[in-house]
């Protein structure tokens, strides 16, 4: 049976649409948001950090996220499992990465499990429904009849380790593994791999702080762009447990030989190629514990040998103290990011847009929020659409996809992935509801 909930009478809708964009922007504030800007003085952290999270709860039967006037929701799937990452195959097939964090290799030192602060770290996962266990696998959705209803739902793969991002290049389907970027043989229309996985390269795993690794393909296919987060908040734990790390790799596809590409990026997730400038940008999560509105986290694109500041100073040169020893030139080489999209909104989905969507939609990025917890106020859990021209940013966030939060600050669900399926319509990972939802215009 399928699970379609219903929609809001369009009146109701509408009023709540009104009101979500409007808080969501009273909450966020202007600090932090747009191309150049305002930056308040850090706060001093205590022993405890602030947390402040939405507890996990999922969708009442009967509700849903809600979109803007011209476009209709439904879940294309419900019952997933964690689903993180979306993933659109030519055919139009929907490939659905359902993962969690990996568990600690035995023997190794859990850092972030020890001290007041590892504990309260704890504490917040598992109330943002993040502790359970990786279900490790990808699944294929696929809607035949176009009504936003997938009527298949099929395990692709399974006995992965906490996969995320996904790329298909001719007839290999590379998939990003939280400790290496492995490849198997696809031909289209394929529901079901029985391949065994062949590595192409490691990439840095371990302690796994940020776990999630995406990767995303050049336009001639020879080469592969992934993510890796920090270990850390602030190279809490020493460098030496960063190398590698918070920075973007490129992986020639051929050898599996790689390079960095750039660094300095705290938790780069999102990745995508701007239509216009053809340039590569991704998203970013900040640093924590500097107060409500620092640091803000961003858009950008990644320019080949930069270094974006992490861990010693965040938008361009501003100076982290509590970063020991200080490292000025590190500092003197680092770059401001292009667009701040306001703090601790935990911006990890990037969907460029096209002209499949509506005109005031068809130029800009989709981001997948998924919320905040080191802040008083909550903030992000939405999706927003940042307009762009002549490829760059232009305007400030638009709230595309809200209603994720319930009125005692309870989550509903929480946005991760975006993509465009082969329609155009927007899909968005929710791993708490654990849902994909279609966002379609409705004329």
């Amino acid at each position: 049976m399928k699970y379609v909930p219903r929609l809001l009478p369009s009146a109701l809708a509408g009023s709540t649409l009104a009101a979500c964009i409007a808080a969501a922007f009273a909450q966020s504030g202007p600090q932090g948001i747009g191309v150049n800007p305002s930056l308040p003085a850090p706060e001093k952290s205590g022993l405890v950090p602030t947390v402040n999270i939405a507890p996990a709860q999922g969708w009442p039967q009967g509700t849903m996220p809600q979109a803007p006037a011209g476009f209709k929701v439904t879940a294309l799937a419900a019952g997933l499992d964690h689903p993180r990452w979306v993933y659109t195959l030519p055919n139009g097939d929907v490939l659905v990465a359902e993962s969690n964090k990996p568990p600690p290799k035995e023997g190794a030192r859990n850092v972030h499990a020890e001290g007041v602060r590892g504990k309260a770290m704890g504490a917040v996962m598992k109330r943002a429904g993040a502790g359970s266990p990786s279900a490790n696998r990808i699944t294929l959705l696929r809607d035949a009849d176009g009504d936003g209803v997938a009527e298949v739902k099929n395990v692709f793969m399974s006995g992965l380790f906490s996969p995320f991002g996904m790329a298909l290049v001719g007839n290999e389907l590379f998939i990003a593994n939280a400790d290496a970027i492995v490849k198997v043989p696809y031909q289209p229309g394929q529901t079901t791999i029985s391949a065994a996985p062949v590595k192409v390269t490691d990439l840095p795993a371990g302690a796994n702080h940020h776990w999630t690794k995406n990767i995303i393909a050049s336009a001639d296919g020879s080469k592969l762009y992934a993510t890796v987060g920090s270990n850390s908040n602030i190279g809490d734990n020493g460098m030496a447990s960063e190398e590698g790390r918070a920075a973007i790799w490129e992986v020639d596809r051929a050898t599996g030989n790689k390079r960095l590409f750039a660094s300095g990026l705290r938790n780069p997730n999102g990745l995508g190629w701007e239509p216009q400038s053809k340039a590569l940008w991704t998203v970013v999560n900040e640093r924590d514990e500097l107060g409500n509105d620092l640091v803000p986290d961003y858009l950008t694109s990644v320019k080949d040998g930069a270094f974006y500041g992490w861990p010693w100073s965040y938008w361009g040169k501003n100076v982290d103290a509590r970063v020991k020893p200080p490292n000025p030139d590190m500092v003197a080489k680092a770059i401001a990011p292009d667009y701040g999209l306001g703090s601790h909104v935990a911006p990890l989905g990037l969907a460029f847009s096209d002209a499949r969507m509506p005109a005031n939609y068809a130029s800009g990025a989709f981001i997948g929020q998924h919320g905040s917890w080191n802040r008083k106020t909550l903030t992000g859990y939405n999706v927003v659409f940042v307009p762009f021209a002549g490829g760059k940013p232009n305007g400030t966030p638009q709230a595309f996809l809200t209603g994720f939060l319930s009125k005692n600050g309870k989550a509903y669900g929480r946005p991760v992935g975006v993509a465009l399926d082969g329609k155009g319509a927007l899909l968005v990972a929710d791993d708490v509801g654990n849902v994909v939802w279609r966002v379609a215009k409705t004329n």
